[in-house]
């Protein structure tokens, strides 16, 4: 399955012409065979908004902009992965994200688990304990955001459920590169799955966004990785290299999780 990503700059507050933007690489991405688009966190509003704007911003999952997202995907027969800020029906507020196949039906909604500082924490409530596997085009998709990737016990979570790939659109800024060049390919060789992680570039606010979005495999390499402008990267992900990978370096079947009971 042939996927892309989408690394840019936010456009904070301004939901229209991020939908207008997403329209145009769904178009590019789909024209040169891409299954799967995915946009980093908080795509549709920005991430570095503050929680008066995720208060006046914030949709629920079937919304206007999932509707318009959806439109996008069908006309495009494309997939979309997209973040944006959500409100539950109970009129709580999530750093969410949701996939949308080709057909434009929505496959699954992820809230983001694990909240980074102040930023977060002032804008957000954690998402609980659902983890949803998706399937698309024959593969098991799992989703995280950002922060989630760094805690290794979310990818081998994932991993155990039979994911094939986990997709991360995340907002990760400067000074933490090493995240997107170290951990993201340490997750996917330590659990044998491809990790598709998504960045901002350029600045909002008072944070400047590392770039260096990737598709890491499950043997250590990269199927694509950028650099620090915008563009639209895409990537191979080869059923036969997750098998081999797998069939060779054999993590999870050695490990002995009666040992790791204190952990939890």
């Amino acid at each position: 399955m042939r996927i892309a990503l989408y690394q840019c700059p936010p456009l904070p507050l301004e939901p229209a012409a991020n939908l207008d933007r997403l329209q145009q690489r769904a178009i590019e991405a789909a024209q040169r065979g891409a299954a799967l688009l995915v946009c980093p966190e908080m795509y549709l509003s920005g991430y570095n908004i503050g929680l008066e704007a995720v208060s006046a911003l914030a949709e629920p999952c079937d919304g206007p902009w999932a509707a318009r997202v959806a439109d996008i995907a069908r006309e495009n027969g494309i997939a979309i992965l997209y973040g944006y800020p959500e409100r539950s029906a109970e009129g709580a507020l999530f750093n969410s994200v949701q996939l949308i196949d080709a057909q434009g039906h929505p496959l699954g909604n992820y809230r983001k688990t694990h909240l980074f500082g102040e930023l977060d924490n002032g804008m957000f409530s954690a998402g609980g304990d659902d983890y949803p596997l998706l399937e698309l085009n024959g593969w098991k998709l799992g989703m995280l955001i950002c922060y989630d990737v760094e805690f290794p016990e979310n990818v081998r979570r994932l991993a155990l459920a039979g994911a094939d790939v986990v997709l991360v659109p995340t907002a990760n800024m400067v000074p933490y590169d090493f995240v997107c060049e170290v951990l993201v390919r340490a997750r996917a060789f330590e659990n044998q799955c491809y990790v598709a992680y998504a960045n901002y570039c350029g600045g909002e606010g008072e944070i400047r966004y590392c770039g260096l979005s990737s598709v890491a495999a499950p043997d250590g390499t990269l199927a694509a990785v950028c650099g620090r402008e915008e563009t639209l990267a895409f990537a191979e992900l080869k059923r036969d290299t997750l098998e081999a990978s797998r069939a060779s370096i054999t993590y999870l079947k050695d490990r002995r999780a009666e040992l790791y009971r204190p952990l939890a």
